[in-house]
């Protein structure tokens, strides 16, 4: 059975390192989506230090638009793919293109999981937990990815929170035999 995991928490809360280790258990052939973009050396260094951390056991794909398609494009070829992050993703398109479109990508993104073979690990932040923003740009995108979140809990499988790097189960799989 191939399993959606969705990974959440606050920022530095430990997300990545323990979706990557939970993506290694399901399969030798792993694939590492990332949708960061290398726009100043602070976010050159970050995606350096993941790029290290991870080593040769991965395949990574630079996709900060289009995750759709670059996932379908692995079928056949991975065992588990981590997607590193949903909210950087959704920044990019709402910058790029707006709310409305955002949402379409997000619903055309999960209508899509049941074509994917393989088991599919889903990095976002929970960013809504601190203070309303001071400006119409950042409340949207706030409110988006709480509402993506959303969305992608009724579709995941099981839903993992991370809280100062200790994993809490808010949606535990089912599995059946």
């Amino acid at each position: 059975m191939v399993r959606r995991i969705l990974i959440t928490g606050g920022a530095r809360s430990g997300k990545s390192i323990y979706a990557e280790g939970r993506a290694a258990e399901l399969g030798e052939r792993r694939v590492y989506l990332a949708t960061a973009e290398a726009k100043d050396e602070e976010m050159s260094q970050r995606i350096a230090d993941h790029r290290k951390r991870r080593g040769n056991r991965w395949t990574t794909i630079e996709a900060p638009l289009e995750i759709s398609a670059a996932l379908l494009a692995q079928r056949g070829k991975a065992d588990s793919a981590l997607v590193d992050c949903v909210t950087l993703w959704i920044s990019n398109l709402l910058i790029r293109y707006g709310k409305e479109f955002t949402e379409k990508k997000v619903e055309e993104f999960i209508r899509r999981f049941p074509d994917l073979d393989f088991h599919l690990v889903l990095v976002t932040n929970e960013v809504g937990w601190g203070i309303v923003p001071d400006n119409a740009l950042a409340r949207e995108f706030r409110d988006l990815a709480g509402w993506t979140n959303q969305q992608l809990v009724k579709a995941a499988d099981e839903v993992i929170l991370m809280v100062a790097g200790v994993p809490l189960n808010v949606k535990k799989a089912v599995l059946c035999s």
